[in-house]
């Protein structure tokens, strides 16, 4: 079982930085892949960036060279790094957990545990 709680969220200004953090508690297998998703009024929830469990790094070209996905082991504590913020990256963002299958880290149907998210508005 995991559970992920996300924190950090607030409101910039275009051209700020947020960086928001996700808190996770194992209590099971540790080969997991953790992933920031986001989810915009009135739109579907979409893959902002994602860290498996090999240490590999992947983001979605929208935030691309603006985002950046770190992992204190320690803390058992994932960030996102959020510089250069637009408007178009307000949105609910969430945390998961899950274990995709071939390399499908994208796909939130892959993603078995959720957070609560966290409002982050950029005007």
């Amino acid at each position: 079982h995991v559970q992920l709680v996300e924190s950090g969220g607030g409101s910039v200004q275009a051209g700020g930085s947020l960086r928001l953090s996700c808190a996770v508690s194992v209590s099971s297998a540790n080969d997991y892949c953790l992933g920031w998703f986001r989810q915009a009024s009135g739109k579907e929830r979409e893959w902002v960036g994602s860290l498996d469990s090999d240490g590999r790094i992947n983001y979605a070209d929208s935030v691309k060279g603006r985002f950046t996905i770190s992992k204190a082991n320690a803390e058992n504590t994932l960030y996102l790094q959020m510089n250069s913020l637009k408007p178009e990256d307000t949105a609910m963002y969430y945390c998961a957990a899950g274990w995709p299958a071939g390399g499908m880290w994208d796909r939130t149907s892959e993603y078995k545990y959720w957070g609560q998210g966290t409002q982050v508005t950029v005007s």
